[in-house]
């Protein structure tokens, strides 16, 4: 399965091969035909990644004032890490999903494969 990745710390949007999703609990598992992808959110995101992190910073203020929340009960070295972690994990572009389910948990109800 390939899914596009975007990285808020560099920038950089990737396809990736990634496993298929497992059935959880109070799911639905759907055998994707199409997804869609909105050019002016997705848009938004690689510009935030492609910009210092300054901008950054400046575009999300209440960020800011959480991370200085952070700063005073957590530390600065565990607030950096903190960031640096969230920054470095890639998040998936693209929430409009069409397709065909396949499997249903069983708290579910109204869906049959």
């Amino acid at each position: 399965m390939k899914q596009i990745l975007q990285n808020l710390g560099t920038g950089e949007t990737s396809i990736v091969e990634c496993p298929a999703p497992e059935l959880k609990a109070n799911s639905l598992k759907i055998a994707t035909s199409a997804s869609l992808i909105s050019s002016g959110t997705e848009r938004m995101l690689v510009d935030f990644g492609a910009s210092s992190l300054i901008d950054k910073a400046r575009k999300q203020p209440d960020k800011v004032k959480q991370a200085i929340s952070k700063i005073q009960t957590d530390g600065l070295y565990s607030t950096f890490e903190a960031i640096s972690s969230k920054m470095s994990q890639p998040i998936p572009l693209g929430y409009s999903n069409v397709g065909v389910v396949q499997e249903v948990s069983k708290s579910i109800e109204g869906f049959r494969p």
